[in-house]
């Protein structure tokens, strides 16, 4: 069996008050909800958040069931190794991450859990726990 890391994931290091560790994008997101973002971070993430939704899929769009809390409560999104091209770009969140004090880890795995959506770049699982 190969154990070569396949995926990657950027995420909280908290579990949530659902019970789930955040992604990056969503960490930065709640950031802008809650008003905490100066005006150039601010207009960063709007410009890279749209980079990311004209780049690639979003799952939800494909399947709606994907990330439905009642059906998967515990979703999470990991990029493919091979999507070198979004990857070049993570950097710019976890900077904003660190700027504001949110904590993050990243995390590897060949298997993260059972795919309940796969594309070219992309792969949402229910985590093994």
């Amino acid at each position: 069996m190969d154990a070569t890391p396949k995926f990657v994931r950027y995420q909280a290091t908290q579990l949530d008050e659902r019970g789930i560790y955040d992604g990056i994008f969503g960490l930065a997101n709640r950031l802008a909800r809650n008003g905490q973002l100066n005006a150039e971070d601010y207009q960063w993430l709007q410009d890279a958040n749209a980079w990311y939704d004209d780049t690639y899929a979003d799952p939800n769009l494909i399947d709606p069931t994907v990330y439905d809390r009642t059906h998967n409560p515990h979703a999470q999104a990991w990029f493919k190794i091979s999507a070198t091209h979004l990857l070049a770009r993570v950097p710019g969140y976890l900077n904003l991450l660190d700027r504001y004090g949110m904590p993050w880890e990243e995390l590897r795995s060949s298997a993260p859990g059972h795919v309940l959506y796969e594309d070219d770049v992309q792969v949402v699982v229910d985590p093994h726990r």
